[in-house]
Formats: C-alpha cells, sequence, structure tokens
C-alpha cells in the first residue's frame, strides 16, 4: 500500500475501485511496500487498477477470465527483483470497473478488454516491454502486439486463448453457465471441486481469492457479456489465426500439456506459423504459472 492506506481499500476507490475483501487485503498486504496497487484513471472516463513493483525493464502480467492481478501473488517478489512489473486486472475484472461501450459482436469484446489496457500501458511503459498473458489475457496480449500502439518486445503466451477456434466444449459450458453464478450456488468447498489446482505451497490461498473474486458483489455482468461474444457456446471461438505470422516481437508459448480448456496443439500450430516463436510444454493444467510458478520464472530468463 501506498502512504498509510487502509489494507481493505486502494488508492483512489473514490474513482469507482471497490473495496478489496478480506483475502485479496491480506495478499496485498503481504507484498507490501515492495507491490502497491495503482488506480489509473482512463481519458473516456473510468478507471483500471494495476499492482506496481521493482525497477527496470517493464513486465506487463494479464490474468485470464474472472481472475485479477493479485492472483499472480505467488511470483511477484520475484518478477519484482528484475522487472518492473505491472500487473493489470482487466476491465470488469478485478478492481477495474467495467469499460462503456457496445458489446454486440466479438470485436466489441475484444476492444472492451484492449482499449482500457492499450491506453494506460501507452502511458505507463514508453519503452519496450515483455507481456505475460494467460488464457484471455493471452489474447489481451496478442492483440496488443498486432495493434502495434504499444512497445513491444516480447511475448510470453501462457495456454493463451486467440490461437485458433477449439475450446472444449465442457469450458465452454462452465463459461456460459457463469463462474460467477456457480460459485454463489456452489459455496466454495464445492466451487473449488471444479478446476482444483494442484498441491502446491499457494494452493489453498489461491483457491480462496479465486472463490472471492467470483462472489464479488453485483458479479462481473458486462466483462461477462464481453467474454461471451468472444466464446460461443458453439462454433469458433474468435481467434487471430491467420494473422500470427504478424507477431513480429519474439513469442514463448508456455502450454500445460494436461490442458482441459485450449488444447496444446493450438500452441503447435502457432509456433509453425510465426518466425520467431518457441513452445514449452509443461506437465500442468491450464494453469503452470500457478500450478509451477518457476516454469515462468525460467521462460522470462531464457
Amino acid at each position: 500500500m501506498t502512504g498509510g492506506s487502509s489494507p481493505g481499500r486502494v488508492p483512489g476507490s473514490g474513482s469507482g475501485i471497490p473495496p478489496l475483501g478480506p483475502v485479496e487485503a491480506e495478499v496485498l498486504g503481504e507484498l507490501a511496500p515492495g507491490v502497491v496497487p495503482r488506480a489509473c484513471p482512463l481519458a473516456g472516463g473510468g478507471t483500471l487498477r494495476l499492482l506496481e513493483g521493482g525497477e527496470g525493464p517493464p513486465l506487463v502480467l494479464l490474468h485470464g477470465r474472472g481472475s485479477a492481478a493479485s492472483t499472480w501473488f505467488p511470483l511477484l517478489p520475484a518478477l519484482v527483483r528484475e522487472h518492473r512489473v505491472l500487473a493489470v486486472d482487466l476491465p470488469g475484472f478485478g478492481g477495474s470497473p467495467a469499460a462503456p461501450g457496445p458489446l454486440r459482436t466479438a470485436e466489441d469484446g475484444l476492444r472492451f478488454f484492449v482499449e482500457p489496457v492499450e491506453a494506460v500501458l501507452s502511458a505507463l511503459a514508453p519503452g519496450p516491454m515483455t507481456l505475460v498473458g494467460h488464457s484471455l489475457g493471452g489474447l489481451v496480449a496478442l492483440e496488443l502486439a498486432l495493434r502495434g500502439r504499444v512497445p513491444v518486445e516480447r511475448l510470453v503466451l501462457v495456454d493463451a486463448m486467440g490461437l485458433g477456434p477449439e475450446m472444449a466444449r465442457e469450458a465452454r459450458l462452465y463459461f456460459r453457465v457463469g463462474p460467477e453464478r456457480l460459485a454463489r450456488v456452489l459455496g466454495p468447498k464445492l466451487f473449488g471441486r471444479i478446476a482444483p489446482l494442484p498441491d502446491t505451497p499457494h494452493r489453498h490461498r489461491l483457491m480462496a481469492l479465486d472463490y472471492e473474486l467470483m462472489t464479488v458483489s453485483g458479479g462481473r455482468t458486462r466483462a461477462t457479456r464481453a467474454f461471451n461474444t468472444l466464446v460461443p457456446l458453439t462454433g469458433d471461438v474468435f481467434h487471430r489465426r491467420e494473422r500470427l505470422g504478424e507477431v513480429k516481437p519474439p513469442t514463448v508459448y508456455l502450454w500445460g500439456e494436461n490442458d482441459g480448456v485450449l488444447p496444446v496443439s493450438l500452441a503447435e500450430a502457432a509456433v509453425r506459423a510465426q518466425p520467431c516463436a518457441r513452445l514449452v510444454r509443461v506437465r500442468t493444467g491450464h494453469s503452470p504459472h500457478l500450478e509451477q510458478p518457476e516454469c515462468l520464472l525460467s521462460a522470462l530468463r531464457a
């Protein structure tokens, strides 16, 4: 926290950023003062929250659907020793209020997530940056690189959306029913059984944080609508497969071989399509950076 801020609120909460839940407040209290929350106003109105810490080359972390910047906490102490870390709450998730605008098409949904992040990074990180994106955050990172309006030096895409039209039917159904709705109905124990993490030192806290983020008061209505434009129940998931050859920054695809959401074949095809890309396979599920944090640290050092 900065200054004398209470651990239950972030600076800038008067601009629409909600108070923290107790699990997230505890996590951020332990990360301080090395990592602090920051509220970044947007030119068109609204605010984007991020966690910032460290010095050196900018490293931007973009989480997946339903998560928040705080879910990177197992990695943040190590990352801030070598980088200036900017861990972003995607619009409509975590402490970032939903962005305005239409949500009729997949391109609308993509702009909902990408454009506020692009605006903030243009202001905060003018130098070359590394983008790390998981799942939905991977699609956002990929789109930022394709748009070319922020200086992306390197990409690390972790079980990322946006590489092709495939997604497991069970995952589509889960998203369409709504993780937030399921969390409220099932309670923490049953909800934790839907997508459990392996037995790691941070397992129980990550699951408690995930449940807290999913059951936030008021839900995530606009973010859910935006996501659903990208992930229909049937048909093709939104992707940029035909444009992967345009991606200029060197790219690491970090992928769980047992991912039940997005098959590793997506990354295999992406590597063939890109001139400067490589694939790192990990014996994990959909979240290798949380199941085996060292795999991401190694990918960044390579």
